[in-house]
């Protein structure tokens, strides 16, 4: 237990911890995207089966990924290397996050709007469980691969995993809001998952890097953006006007998202929910209760 003391391991939760909570917030908002397509009576149960099913899975997934990195031994040699089946998984996971931040970053500045009307007449429970289970596989498998990227000790990496998802169960309606109104925190974190896919391509062909050439790049950028969000804010103080943010696209759902970014931003008492509650999704929308429009959702 003396990796307790060790200032870098808490390092290294709390910068694999911020990382996962800006990265899986969408998963709870896009949860609550894809229940707002049912009627209004089936929209809490479905959100929050959904949620259950993500921390679950992403749970299996961290085991799995626990078991995988224990096989060392050559499965076979190309080119007078050797591959193992954690070579081969780091690799394919590298790749995985690598590919999904370019095609999110795409989609978020280029994409297509989605002009959904938010409920889908054909829609049902069984269809719109099975579209939540597929997301949560994505962005568990996101989330899992992130993690086994930056850390190395299995304990921290339960941690920050299961922690970042229980602060988004809670906390959701304050994390989404600020990423909402800062959308380049979204595109930072994305940045980031390139990085740490390169590191995992090359530690998976037993090229090994310095982890802290991936922690002082993400320190730097992240010092450089809370600069940037400190003069933006004094100079709207200044002025008196608020900047509009750049309204990002979403990727994974085409429905209307409306419902659920005001649900997760207002501050009314008979507005909607996006973490575990008996409310459904839509709510009451009305001047003055401090909704926010889509602008951050990934």
């Amino acid at each position: 237990m003396s990796w307790l003391s060790d200032p870098a391991v808490w390092s290294a939760l709390a910068t694999l911890l911020a990382l996962e909570i800006v990265l899986g917030v969408d998963n709870v908002i896009f949860i609550s995207i894809l229940a707002s397509k049912l009627p209004v009576e089936q929209q809490a149960k479905a959100r929050n089966l959904g949620l259950s099913l993500a921390m679950l899975i992403r749970i299996g997934l961290l085991f799995a990924a626990a078991w995988i990195i224990t096989l060392t031994d050559d499965l076979f040699e190309l080119f007078g290397m050797g591959f193992s089946g954690r070579d081969l998984i780091l690799i394919v996971g590298g790749l995985f996050l690598v590919y999904k931040a370019v095609v999110e970053i795409h989609e978020k500045l280029e994409g297509a709007e989605s002009h959904g009307t938010g409920r889908v007449a054909t829609a049902t429970f069984g269809a719109v469980i099975v579209q939540i289970l597929l997301l949560d596989i994505v962005f568990s498998f996101d989330s899992v691969i992130t993690a086994v990227g930056m850390v190395d000790n299995l304990l921290v990496i339960i941690a920050a995993v299961v922690l970042s998802f229980g602060l988004m169960l809670f906390s959701s309606k304050y994390i989404f809001s600020f990423v909402n109104r800062h959308p380049t925190v979204k595109m930072l974190a994305l940045a980031f998952l390139v990085l740490i896919g390169a590191f995992l391509i090359a530690d998976g062909f037993e090229v090994h890097v310095d982890k802290a050439l991936i922690y002082g790049p993400m320190a730097f950028a992240v010092v450089v953006e809370t600069l940037n969000m400190v003069y933006r804010r004094r100079q709207a103080k200044r002025t008196g006007v608020e900047p509009e943010p750049v309204h990002l696209r979403h990727a994974y759902s085409k429905a209307d998202d409306h419902d659920a970014v005001a649900a997760a931003t207002s501050h009314a008492p008979d507005a909607g929910a996006v973490n575990l509650s008996r409310k459904p999704v839509s709510g009451a929308v009305r001047d003055g209760d401090g909704h926010q429009e889509p602008a951050g959702l990934g």
